[in-house]
């Protein structure tokens, strides 16, 4: 993606110039103006990766400490919850911590199964079930030698699917996408095998499926693929049972509560461990910055900081949250910034494409969402000396159902269990050929786990963008900084007063 002029960067310079992090009264009362740097810059200074890394050991330790995993129902993920409200009410923020309801899938059957040999397959998220007994066919492999297996039609030309079970291995593009491949080839089911080590466990089609689909280990997979050919039984079926979760939202007490800047971050990990890049990083930047930030600062616009629960579950907490919202409410919210994983191992620099100027997947996000992405990309090319490429609003994160009631959105993305390429190797570093993040969604997601410099850099951009929205979202729209409609509204008087002086005059 080209960068754009400076122009732009230039003038959020200019608009927050006078405002520093201090303390003022609450309500919204005009801050008074000081010498000091601007707010922009000073919180992205205070924004440091020690204060960072400290939020992701917390997380770890809390991870390690009840049962290794944070994840949506857990005790892991409820003490999470209370660290970062504990956090936040430390920092003088208005703190609340929503309760909502997710459905939890339990599963009846899980199994894959060849000749007296049954291997453990469990339904991805929106699975469709099988019939009890399940569906059989003949086992057909997608070869693990293509660099993007499954994520193409032409990937099952070859070979008679009609009927078939589909073993495609995982990478590259979403198990959406490969389940979707394989039904249109004639599939009837579909097996979807771990590229890395453990079960294929809390892991989500995205979306309503259209064939049943499970997940086997790497090694189940291996096994399975050594017996291409010969019958498969699969049996998935699962009930669903509600269950009872809470976000953390946090505003500033400062700043106008009809123009809100909206910043968040996925709180809880799958079940296979602590998520610390997947999203301890998105998580840990967005706690930072908050508190560096403070509950009272000198700002125009107020800023709300919130950590959604159940994401990995299917975006629940964040649809639950704007849903609850009414169309005022909705008004009320200026736009909103997503974080969601920003430090992955072999991270690539990744903005959200706002505009759909790079013409993949879906559409440009709703008006503003362009200028959002802007911002980020002016921040880390100029600033970081970082060069940034799209990554399309493919609905796998809580930016979702903002969009979908029209409100602009955009953020950082540091890339999942898409596999980097020589190209991306040479401008980023790394290594080509591997995934972003080797452990997406596995045990590995540790404090080992996360390349630290690009979480410095990307937890700076989050805090400078955050930091100039809470100044003037004027670009996103229309509605300028304190100080600039103090200026309009004196000379409006002056013009007034002059008009005023000439009609006596004329008079007289």
């Amino acid at each position: 993606m080209s960068a754009r002029s400076g122009i732009r960067r230039a003038a959020i310079l200019a608009a927050s110039a006078s405002l520093v992090l201090v303390a003022v009264p609450t309500g919204n009362a005009a801050p008074a103006k000081s010498d000091g740097p601007q707010l922009a810059k000073k919180l992205t200074k205070s924004v440091t990766l020690e204060g960072v890394n400290r939020h992701l050991i917390a997380f770890q330790r809390i991870a390690d400490r009840t049962g290794g995993s944070r994840a949506a129902g857990t005790p892991g993920y409820d003490a999470s919850v209370d660290y970062v409200a504990g956090k936040l009410r430390g920092a003088g923020f208005d703190v609340t911590t929503p309760e909502f309801t997710y459905p939890v899938q339990i599963t009846d059957a899980a199994v894959a199964k060849v000749g007296t040999t049954t291997y453990e397959n469990i339904p991805l998220e929106f699975s469709p079930q099988t019939p009890v007994g399940g569906v059989t066919g003949p086992l057909r492999v997608i070869p693990t030698s293509d660099a993007t297996p499954g994520c193409e039609a032409t990937d099952f030309a070859g070979q008679d699917f009609t009927g078939a079970i589909a073993l495609v291995p995982r990478g590259s593009c979403t198990f959406d996408i490969k389940h979707r491949n394989a039904a249109a080839a004639g599939a009837v089911a579909v097996v979807i095998s771990n590229n890395a080590e453990g079960s294929l466990s809390g892991v989500t089609l995205g979306a309503p499926g259209v064939v049943p689909t499970g997940g086997v280990t790497r090694a189940d997979g291996a096994a399975l693929a050594a017996r291409a050919g010969e019958p498969v039984t699969v049996d998935l079926r699962y009930h669903q049972e509600d269950r009872v979760s809470r976000n953390v939202v946090a505003q500033t007490k400062t700043g106008r509560k009809n123009n809100v800047v909206v910043a968040g971050a996925h709180l809880d990990s799958v079940e296979l461990g602590a998520g610390i890049n997947d999203n301890g990083t998105g998580s840990a930047g967005l706690l930072e910055t908050a508190l560096q930030l403070g509950g009272s600062p000198k700002v125009n616009n107020a800023v709300r900081f919130a950590w959604w629960g159940a994401e990995e579950l299917g975006l629940v907490g964040s649809e639950k949250y704007v849903q609850s919202l009414t169309f005022e409410q909705q008004l009320d919210i200026a736009l909103y910034l997503n974080f969601d994983m920003i430090g992955s191992p072999n991270a690539g620099y990744f903005v959200y494409d706002g505009d759909d100027s790079d013409a993949v997947g879906a559409g440009a996000g709703p008006y503003g969402s362009g200028q959002i992405e802007q911002a980020f990309v002016d921040y880390l090319e100029t600033e970081k000396g970082v060069r940034t490429e799209g990554t399309d609003f493919t609905g796998r994160s809580d930016y979702g159902e903002f969009i979908l009631n029209g409100i602009p959105a955009g953020g950082l993305f540091t890339g999942a269990e898409g596999v980097k390429t020589a190209a991306q190797a040479a401008k980023w570093g790394g290594t080509a050929g591997v995934a972003y993040d080797p452990n997406y969604h596995g045990a590995g997601d540790n404090l080992g786990n996360v390349d630290r410099k690009a979480l410095d850099r990307n937890s700076d951009a989050l805090a400078w963008v955050t930091a100039s929205y809470a100044i003037s979202t004027e670009d996103v729209n229309g509605v300028p900084p304190r100080a600039k409609r103090a200026e309009t509204r004196a000379a409006a008087a002056r013009s007034m007063h002059v008009e005023e002086h000439h009609t006596h005059a004329d008079v007289a």
